[in-house]
C-alpha cells in the first residue's frame, strides 16, 4: 500500500469518532407522552401549555421529537400504549395524571417525568419527595391543605352547610389519599364528607342520584383524570339537582361549576417541559425533587351562583383570582 493511501487510511480512521460525536451532539432528543383522554383536543389548554414549554426553552420545530399517545382512559389501552412508548426508546418519557403508573410500570431504566400526580409516594413512583430514588420524577399539583380550602370556601357561600359529597375513583389508588383528606378536614369545620364512588363516566349520574337521596348539599371531586374528561357532565348534573360543586382548577370551573381551587394546572403542563429538559442536558431523575405547587388559584362562576340562587360574599370576590360573569 502506498504511503499516501496509508495516510488517507489514518486520517479517516480518526474523524469517525469526531463525525460520530457530531452526530450525536446534533441528534433530536424523542420525548414519548402519555396522556388520558382520546386526543389532543380533550386534553386542552395543557396539550398546548406543554408544547409551549418545550418551545420557551428553545425546543421549537425540528429540534425535538414529540410522540404522544392518547388512551382515552382505557386501562388496556394505557398499557399497551405504555409498551409502545417504550419500545420507541426515547430519552425521556411523560406520564400524565393517571398515566403516570402506566409509564412506571413499562420500564424501570428510561428517565420519566410525571405531572398531576398528587401522590407519588403512595403511587410509588417515588420512593420520597426529596430524594426519588429511581427512573422518575416530576411535578404534583396537590397540598396537604387544598380540601381543607375548599371545603372552606363551600361554607364560606353556604354557612348552613353541613353534608358534602366527594366524587371519588374507586379504580385509582389516590382515591383512599383524598377520602382521609376530606374526613380529617371536615368535622374540624363541622361538615360531614361522604366519599361517592365513581369509576367510569355513566356512573355519575347514578351518583348524584344517591347524593340528592343522601340530603347532600354541595360536591366536590378528586383531581382525577377521569373527572377532567367528564367536567362538563359533572357541572350539569350538579346544577340540575341544584348541588354546589366544587372542583380543582380553572380549567374545570369553566365547564360550569360554581367555584375552583387549585394549583396553577397550566403553569404546571410548562413546567414539565423544564424537568425534561433537565434530563435531557444530564441529570438524573433519582437526585432531582419532585416539585410541589406554590401557587394556588380560587375561581369563582357567578353566573352559576345566579342559577343556584346563591350570593358569593364580598369577601369571597376580593380573593378571587378569577371570575367569571
Amino acid at each position: 500500500m502506498k504511503r499516501r493511501e496509508v495516510m488517507t487510511l489514518i486520517a479517516g480512521a480518526a474523524a469517525w469518532p469526531l463525525t460520530a460525536r457530531a452526530q450525536e451532539r446534533h441528534r433530536v432528543p424523542k420525548v414519548g407522552v402519555l396522556w388520558h383522554a382520546a386526543d389532543a383536543d380533550g386534553e386542552r389548554p395543557y396539550y398546548g401549555c406543554l408544547l409551549d414549554g418545550f418551545n420557551e426553552l428553545g425546543y421549537t420545530s425540528g429540534k425535538i421529537e414529540l410522540v404522544h399517545r392518547f388512551p382515552n382512559e382505557k386501562p388496556e389501552l394505557f398499557r399497551a400504549m405504555a409498551a409502545e412508548l417504550v419500545a420507541l426508546a426515547p430519552d425521556v418519557l411523560v406520564g400524565v395524571s393517571g398515566a403516570a403508573p402506566y409509564v412506571k410500570e413499562a420500564t424501570a431504566t428510561i428517565p420519566m417525568v410525571f405531572m398531576y400526580v398528587a401522590d407519588p409516594i403512595g403511587t410509588k413512583l417515588v420512593e420520597s419527595i426529596r430524594h426519588p430514588g429511581g427512573n422518575a420524577t416530576g411535578l404534583t399539583n396537590f397540598g396537604l391543605e387544598l380540601i381543607g380550602k375548599r371545603l372552606e370556601y363551600l361554607e364560606e357561600i353556604i354557612p348552613q352547610l353541613t353534608k358534602v359529597a366527594m366524587i371519588v375513583n374507586p379504580t385509582n389508588p389516590i382515591s383512599a389519599f383524598y377520602i382521609t383528606q376530606a374526613t380529617e378536614a371536615g368535622p374540624k369545620l363541622g361538615l360531614n364528607c361522604k366519599p361517592y364512588n365513581v369509576a367510569t363516566l355513566d356512573a355519575l349520574e347514578p351518583a348524584f342520584d344517591a347524593m340528592v337521596k343522601d340530603g347532600m348539599e354541595a360536591v366536590m371531586f378528586t383531581a382525577e383524570s377521569l373527572f377532567y374528561v367528564g367536567k362538563k357532565k359533572i357541572a350539569e348534573l350538579a346544577l340540575a339537582r341544584k348541588l354546589p360543586c366544587c372542583g380543582y382548577s380553572r380549567e374545570v370551573l369553566e365547564a360550569g361549576l360554581l367555584i375552583s381551587y387549585g394549583a396553577d394546572q397550566r403553569l404546571i403542563a410548562r413546567r414539565t417541559a423544564y424537568y425534561v429538559d433537565r434530563i435531557l442536558k444530564g441529570e438524573k431523575p433519582a437526585d432531582m425533587p419532585v416539585e410541589q405547587p406554590t401557587s394556588f388559584e380560587l375561581c369563582i362562576n357567578l353566573t352559576t351562583a345566579k342559577a343556584l340562587g346563591l350570593t358569593i360574599p364580598p369577601t369571597l370576590l376580593a380573593q378571587a383570582d378569577e371570575v367569571i360573569e
